[in-house]
């Protein structure tokens, strides 16, 4: 049940990686046969990613993750742009990979301005309009929230930033593979490989043909010299299958954790002082983000642990932060409720028997936990 924080590599993306560790394990960058063979590979790939994603292969470059991709994305734009304005435009509820790259620019010089949410976690296009300057140079908004699940209108803000000439840059680690993705309107995409059944240590960034924006990792001038370092064959092959599954798959996905989430959410709600965060529609299907009152989540995750379920509070990346989330707290909540958070993450290898199991043993664990609670109940 924490399939957002990551996901098993699907065997089948295991398969696909096995002889590039081995027998075909060769440094694209050489000269050799061998070395041709890995470079004839990675090229496939980027090939393949492109024909997924609806981009152009020059338009593709691999990276180790997003976390990786989103500092590409903000220092990269900014760096470039910088004669040309110094405003970056993003949300209070990015994930930290987008959030932390903003603030190290902020004392670089540059301004940011961290659009605030409604209570489903969602961006106002019309601020973002509102906000955009003649300083303006990137719009950063991710399109689905790691933590609640809410998807943004994406679309609709880069239309916007076409429109006044902005680039539109968004976090797509929790969606790409998930839900449909178009790039039509978006200028640079992030997505991971281990949040699609693929391995750790990779990922993409999408940058459309003439975005100006500059390399930040420098050495050997890979990836056509926007980033440099011997290429993860092993790993790229593996994010490549991974996507091409996850694409294939996506409808009868959809329609499982479409009907694990509804279960799970209707069976959660009947629980005494407990809310759903979150657009209730507009959300990824796997998704389900509950908060609790007079608990902690730390100790609902730790009894969850003990009984076989795995979930989280707050992000996964950070769970180990006695700050409130972030996320929760743009949308609204007190400190103490922020604290009272549980998120359900489902996937491909879900069971209708690992929802039950969390619909019997969810709320002995609340009332449990509430008996020995100072925090008033």
């Amino acid at each position: 049940m924490d399939y957002a924080a990551t996901t098993p590599v699907d065997p089948r993306v295991v398969e696909a990686m096995l002889p590039y560790f081995t027998e075909k394990f060769g440094n694209s960058a050489s000269l050799h046969s061998v070395g041709q063979e890995a470079e004839a590979v990675l090229e496939s790939c980027r090939r393949k990613v492109a024909k997924l994603l609806g981009a152009r292969p020059s338009e593709i470059f691999f990276t180790s993750g997003g976390t990786e991709s989103d500092n590409m994305a903000l220092k990269g734009i900014a760096l470039a742009n910088k004669n040309r304005g110094k405003h970056i435009i993003t949300s209070q509820i990015e994930h930290h990979a987008v959030l932390h790259p903003a603030e190290w620019l902020e004392k670089q010089g540059f301004r940011v301005t961290y659009l605030p949410v409604d209570k489903y976690g969602m961006v106002d296009p019309a601020s973002v309009e509102r906000t955009i300057s003649e300083d303006t140079i990137l719009v950063s908004i991710m399109h689905a929230n790691n933590e609640i699940g809410t998807i943004e209108p994406i679309e609709e803000i880069g239309k916007i930033c076409r429109k006044g000439g902005v680039y539109f840059h968004t976090d797509a680690v929790q969606s790409v593979g998930k839900i449909p993705v178009s790039l039509k309107h978006i200028d640079i995409l992030s997505s991971s490989g281990h949040k699609i059944y693929g391995p750790k240590g990779v990922g993409i960034i999408f940058i459309k043909e003439g975005t100006k924006i500059e390399p930040i990792i420098h050495g050997g001038g890979h990836e056509h010299g926007m980033h440099s370092g011997t290429e993860n064959i092993a790993g790229i092959v593996g994010y490549t299958k991974a996507l091409e599954l996850c694409i294939k798959e996506m409808k009868p996905e959809t329609k499982k954790l479409l009907k694990f989430r509804k279960r799970l959410i209707e069976e959660i709600d009947k629980i005494p002082d407990c809310w759903l965060n979150g657009h209730p529609e507009k959300r990824l299907p796997g998704n389900v983000h509950f908060c609790f009152r007079f608990i902690e989540g730390e100790s609902l995750i730790l009894l969850l642990d003990q009984k076989g379920i795995e979930a989280s509070t707050g992000s996964a990346c950070s769970s180990k932060s006695l700050k409130p989330s972030h996320v929760l707290t743009a949308i609204g909540l007190k400190p103490e409720e922020a604290h009272g958070s549980l998120r359900l993450t489902m996937g491909r290898f879900t069971t209708q028997e690992d929802v039950e199991r969390v619909i019997k043993v969810l709320p002995g664990i609340v009332e449990r936990l509430r008996k020995i609670s100072p925090l008033g109940k």
